[in-house]
C-alpha cells in the first residue's frame, strides 16, 4: 500500500472512532465500483483519496446518465464548492452546446446544503424545486442536449429549467 493511502486510511479511522454512530466501512476500489454499479443506492458518501474519488465519481455519473446530469460538491467544515462533475470541455467552450443540467442541479446541491447549514427552510424548498424542475425536463425528454441523444443548446436546455420552474 502507499504511504499516502496508508496515511489516509490512519486519518479516516481515527475520524471515524470519534462518530461511531455513522457506518463505516473499507473497501477496494474495483469492489467498490462493482457494488456502485450492483446496488448504487446503499451509498451515500464516499470518502476517498483524489485518484480513486474522480475514477468513482465518473462511474456514479455515468450510472445515473452521464457527466452532463452529474452534480458535484466538495463540502468542508465550514465552506463547499458546488460543480457539476464533468469539468470546463474545452472542446465544447463558446459553442453553445454544453449540457447545463449538472452546473443547475449542482445550485440545487448548493441551496439545500446551505438550507441545512443555515437551518433556513426557505433556500431547502429552493433546492428541491429546482431539482424538481431538472427532473420534469429530463422526464419529459422533449428538452435534451446532445450528450442525451437531444439537439437542444445549453440555452435552450436552461430555458426549459426556467419554464418548469415558472410553471410549478
Amino acid at each position: 500500500m502507499f504511504r499516502a493511502f496508508a496515511f489516509f486510511r490512519e486519518m479516516f479511522d481515527a475520524e471515524a472512532a470519534r462518530h461511531q454512530e455513522i457506518a463505516s466501512g473499507h473497501a477496494y476500489v474495483d469492489a467498490m465500483a462493482l457494488w456502485m454499479v450492483q446496488r448504487p443506492w446503499d451509498f451515500d458518501v464516499l470518502v476517498t483519496e483524489n485518484m480513486f474519488g474522480d475514477i468513482l465519481s465518473d462511474l456514479g455519473a455515468g450510472i445515473m446518465g452521464g457527466l452532463g446530469v452529474a452534480p458535484s460538491a466538495d463540502i468542508g467544515l465550514e465552506h463547499a464548492v458546488f460543480q457539476p462533475c464533468h469539468g470546463s470541455a474545452p472542446d465544447i467552450a463558446g459553442q453553445g452546446v454544453a449540457n447545463p443540467f449538472a452546473m443547475i442541479l449542482s445550485a440545487a446541491m448548493m441551496l439545500d446544503w446551505l438550507g441545512v447549514k443555515h437551518d433556513h427552510p426557505a433556500l431547502l424548498a429552493d433546492g428541491a424545486r429546482l431539482q424538481a424542475a431538472v427532473d420534469q425536463v429530463l422526464a419529459r425528454g422533449d428538452v435534451l442536449t446532445r450528450d442525451l441523444g437531444g439537439t437542444a443548446g445549453t440555452q435552450d436546455a436552461a430555458q426549459a429549467v426556467m419554464a418548469a420552474l415558472d410553471a410549478g
